[in-house]
């Protein structure tokens, strides 16, 4: 009797020996709120639930420790555990269903997707792992009323709901963010592709007039969010991926999470013969971004990106080269060896400080630099740019009329300190030397400063309807040093555009349960950029006005068959003023005037469905179409009146549809497919682009090699049909000396691509 008592406590000490109990919490990682309710499963049985506040407790487990974490609404996810973890901090994804439950960082009071009175997409970090990874513009071309002309691999335009789609070579009248620092040049223009989504967790677009948020953005706003390391388990990573056209990527990631501070940073380089000629690419681009949790639950978040790019430019081609030798470049183009080169940086300081339980603020400082050298066939353009700003941001949740109500107010202020000069291009008079710098034609200065005041008020008049409203108060000017006195003309001085007021009123009501209408108006206004104000003799055009204004629109959010489906629709009309256009003047030279009026109407759809067709797969059909009536309200351009007739470079129609295919064992597949209806050409609407198809395939496998080791391995086709089509156009394109119009930039043949990427968690 005794050896089987002694024996008992053996085997009972031996349990205890291997046996322990294994506590953690469950959060959301778009909201970081405590997630109720989820099964928590050890081979295939559930073992625990999470508790109100998230937290869980499995007991007697032994390690290694493998759990499932299921709920409706949000991404199953597997996890392992080894004996030195405890009370660890689970994030789960939701999935489409539960978009409409997203809390969206981009508006002044954070507010849920289907509450917010106003057309907002979202596009999260699944969204972007369905492409490539070698141009991030590319995944906004899946958002409704968002379309990207896609020139080559740096030459990328973005038009939202037709704003923007004369532009010429560059991205105008959208205000653009990373982690809250601008992007966008003080007058405007900006450049996306050079950002690596790598680097990103998630995307918000808001679409129609921001300016009652973020000042000048007639089009909308971009908002880009680095991937947050507090919300990542500890990891270290290395990929790589090559594709046709010796296109390679290789990306190095490490992310380390403490108790109360984290760190993050990721490098890319790619790089591209490119299928055109004159087409080579070479981006090598980092990103660092660390916070520190301090007292009183405050934090402090830095941010880092610097780029390094050479890009050859192919440049538009005529429509014979278009159908006959879509690969050639531009002749002059190749001739001069035309490119693109620079150095950009951005660096950002954060505060988050909780002035009480109910008051906040958010401040932070921004340096913006940009040093590029870029030889064209007519002139080489040399230019620097640097810039700096501060934006706060206070929020208080209060009560109205004893009505619950949400406050924010602050202010920013931008400075820009741009430099340019423009030399001749001397490729002509020497033989195989590609471009060659030769006498100063202009030398300017100038120093903008761009000046925002915005409040907004959300206050829920009933349980069902919510009443937001905005105003915006900007002002913004520059003084210009002209340093060129050869051509005997000095435009030195001071301008300024005239103050713009800009208000926005939204209402938001539930009208049955997760079902919401909205309505909206809102005002907005853009500033000339400096490619628009600046003439071919190198000189300034002061007398341009802002572009300005307004966004009527109605729609509808709401959820589906027990919240698996999710649906969008938006019918808008937006009426712009001042229109900014170009003129072309000479072979790829254009000057900005205001010359009339345009009104943009169009309806927008987006869908998502997500089912369970087995244990342990998922699928999730998607669609979304954009229908565009753009056309000039009053137009009359060298006495030629085009009033009636439709803008150009913007398609008639996009529609994206896909089914996204998960498992819980590592499998993943994407099919995607993009219909783009025809494009007008020029301002008379005699030419149209034809309307085309594109059908993208990827499929990727990620297991477990060994403990704490991940391996994924993709691939995938891009046109799987091989579709000839234009990628891009060049509105009002003009033949100089006999010569074609060039109009088109000829989208990529089938192209195929595969990676390889490991990562070790600790």
């Amino acid at each position: 009797m005794k050896k089987i008592i002694i024996a008992l406590m053996l085997i009972v000490g031996a349990q205890n020996s291997f046996s322990q109990n294994f506590t953690g919490q469950i959060l959301s990682e778009a909201t970081s709120e405590a997630i109720a309710n989820v099964n928590i499963i050890a081979a295939s049985e559930v073992v625990a639930v999470s508790g109100i506040d998230g937290f869980f407790t499995v007991e007697n487990v032994k390690f290694p420790l493998v759990l499932k974490f299921s709920i409706i609404g949000f991404e199953a996810q597997s996890k392992s555990f080894d004996k030195n973890q405890s009370d660890v901090k689970i994030y789960l994804k939701q999935s489409n269903a539960s978009l409409s439950e997203v809390r969206l960082r981009s508006t002044l009071i954070p507010t849920e997707l289907r509450n917010m009175p106003a057309a907002v997409s979202l596009v999260s970090k699944s969204d972007l792992e369905r492409t490539d990874a070698a141009n991030f513009v590319d995944n906004l071309n899946y958002v409704p009323g968002v379309y990207v002309n896609q020139g080559a691999l740096n030459t990328n335009k973005i038009n939202i709901r037709g704003i923007g789609g004369r532009a010429q070579y560059s991205t105008n009248r959208i205000q653009t963010y990373f982690d809250g620092i601008p992007l966008a040049t003080a007058e405007g223009e900006l450049t996306l592709d050079d950002i690596d989504q790598e680097s990103l967790e998630r995307v918000e677009v808001i679409k129609g007039p921001t300016s009652s948020i973020y000042g000048a953005g007639l089009g909308g706003a971009i908002n880009l969010y680095s991937a947050d390391p507090g919300k990542r388990q500890s990891h270290i990573g290395v990929k790589m991926q090559g594709g046709s056209y010796n296109t390679w990527k290789k990306s190095d990631v490490i992310s380390i999470n403490g108790e109360n501070s984290s760190f993050f940073a990721n490098y890319n380089h790619v790089k591209s013969d490119g299928w055109r000629d004159n087409g080579s690419y070479d981006r090598k681009s980092g990103l660092l971004n660390a916070k520190v949790l301090t007292s009183g639950n405050n934090s402090l978040s830095f941010l880092a990106n610097f780029v390094r790019l050479k890009a050859y430019i192919p440049s538009s081609i005529s429509e014979d080269d278009f159908f006959n030798d879509p690969e050639s470049a531009a002749y002059t183009w190749g001739a001069s060896r035309g490119y693109e080169s620079y150095d950009r940086g951005l660096l950002g300081i954060s505060y988050n400080h909780h002035l009480s339980e109910n008051f906040t603020n958010q401040t932070s400082i921004f340096l913006n630099f940009r040093n590029a050298y870029e030889p064209r066939p007519f002139d080489i353009l040399k230019e620097e740019r640097l810039s700096a700003g501060a934006r706060t941001n206070f929020s208080l949740a209060t009560a109205i009329f004893e009505k619950p109500a949400a406050i924010s107010f602050g202010a920013q202020y931008y400075n820009e300190w741009y430099e340019t000069g423009t030399f001749e291009n001397l490729y002509e008079d020497f033989d195989d030397l590609s471009s060659v710098r030769g006498e100063r034609l202009s030398n300017n200065e100038q120093d903008r400063y761009y000046a925002n005041f915005f409040a907004q008020l959300n206050l829920n008049l009933t349980e069902n309807l919510l009443v937001e409203a905005g105003l915006n108060f900007n002002t913004t000017g520059y003084s210009l040093d002209d340093f060129y006195t050869e051509d005997n003309i000095d435009q030195t001085g001071s301008y300024t555009f005239d103050a713009v007021f800009s208000p926005r009123i939204g209402l938001s009501y539930e009208v049955a349960e997760r079902k919401n209408l909205y309505a909206s108006v809102s005002h907005g206004f853009s500033t000339p950029t400096v490619a628009e104000t600046l003439t071919p003799e190198g000189q300034i055009n002061t007398d341009l006005k802002a572009e300005t204004g307004f966004n009527y629109e109605i729609g509808f959010k709401g959820n589906w068959l027990n919240n698996r489906l999710y649906t969008e629709v938006s019918l808008y009309s937006i009426q712009v003023r001042n229109l900014l256009v170009a003129q072309r003047v000479a072979e790829d030279q254009y000057v900005g005037i205001n010359a009339g009026k345009t009104d943009h109407n169009g309806i927008e759809f987006f869908g998502k469905y997500t089912l369970d067709i087995a244990e342990n797969w998922h699928m999730s059909p998607f669609v979304n179409a954009a229908f565009n009536f753009f056309k000039f309200d009053r137009f009359v351009n060298e006495e030629v009146d085009y009033s009636g007739n439709e803008l150009p470079g913007v398609p008639k129609h996009t529609i994206n549809a896909g089914i996204d295919l998960n498992t819980n064992f590592g499998f993943s597949f994407n099919i995607w497919y993009r219909n783009v209806g025809e494009i007008p050409l020029n301002d008379e609407n005699l030419l149209y682009t034809n309307s085309y198809q594109l059908v993208n395939l990827k499929a990727g496998y990620a297991f477990d090699i060994m403990k704490d080791f991940q391996l994924n391995i993709y691939g995938g086709i891009n046109n799987v049909f091989d579709e000839h089509y234009a990628a891009s156009v060049l509105p009002n394109a003009v033949g100089f000396g006999g010569a074609a119009p060039r109009f088109y930039y000829p989208g990529y043949p089938r192209n195929y691509f595969t990676g390889i990427a490991v990562n070790y968690f600790f």
